[in-house]
């Protein structure tokens, strides 16, 4: 259900590539942006504005913190064994936790550990007290041709998410049911991540189901473009088996991950400005 606004001064953010930021804007350090940024960002501006209206006598704290233990690749049973206790331990009063999709795009996933994985991750760190956001996946078969076998699995993830989100102190953001997500635009070219638009969009609907105003309607179509030519097409799925899907078969064929041996984003709770 949603949550009433409250105001937040540590915001622990789980997951994988989606929410490291991957095809987001790059940051000076060499890491992706990514939605989960954005919102720390908007988070810290208002919590600075609050502590200034507040005076230096009444200073509620050290200012905003900012985690974010997200690694690319990452299935859920990494997320729960390498990322949930270090977040329970971080005492967070916000918690995102996105996870699940890249077990469900690999042929004969467990569903069902999936969802049970998933759901002892949202309970405990629910328990610590923080306001847990929870997400649906989009809706890939209106934009990406063969995946269709893959939307039951969603659906069902869809069903459960909607589910734990009725609960007291959960928030969801609904992907699925955006109908922006269907736009190529959104996507970077590897078809996977989002674009700098699709990481804005993103942010808008997790503050907004914290409670805070947005100034634009995240869910809305982008203004209609010309589409491209047969031949663009063409060149560009050719660019994109060649340069993307070959490599992620890959992987997969040998076992490999894109984050493996790659540390979290942003590994501790430290003051973000």
């Amino acid at each position: 259900m949603p949550t009433t606004q409250r105001s937040y001064a540590r915001y622990v953010a789980l997951g994988d590539s989606f929410t490291e930021g991957m095809c987001d804007d790059l940051l000076p350090d060499g890491n992706y942006r990514g939605w989960a940024d954005r919102v720390a960002a908007a988070l810290a501006e208002e919590r600075a504005g609050a502590e200034g209206r507040a005076g230096a006598g009444e200073r509620e704290g050290d200012g905003f913190r900012y985690a974010n233990l997200a690694v690319r690749g990452k299935l859920i049973g990494q997320i729960h064994d390498e990322q949930l206790a270090t977040a329970v331990g971080m005492g967070a009063d916000l918690v995102t936790l996105a996870g699940g999709l890249n077990d469900v795009l690999r042929p004969g996933c467990d569903i069902d550990r999936v969802e049970r994985l998933l759901g002892h991750c949202a309970a405990e760190l629910r328990a610590t007290g923080a306001t847990v956001v929870l997400f649906t996946s989009t809706d890939p078969t209106r934009r990406m041709a063969g995946s269709t076998r893959i939307l039951p699995a969603i659906l069902r993830m869809k069903a459960f998410v909607q589910e734990l989100g009725q609960q007291d102190g959960f928030a969801v953001v609904d992907l699925f049911s955006a109908p922006c997500f269907d736009d190529r635009r959104l996507w970077a070219e590897d078809r996977l991540h989002l674009s700098p638009e699709g990481h804005r969009r993103v942010a808008a609907g997790v503050l907004e189901a914290l409670g805070r105003p947005v100034d634009f309607d995240w869910r809305a179509p982008l203004p209609a473009a010309a589409p491209p030519g047969r031949a663009e097409r063409l060149r560009a799925d050719a660019r994109w088996l060649r340069t993307h899907l070959g490599p992620w078969i890959g992987r997969r064929l040998t076992g490999r991950s894109s984050g493996d041996g790659r540390p979290p984003k942003r590994a501790e709770l430290l003051p973000y400005r």
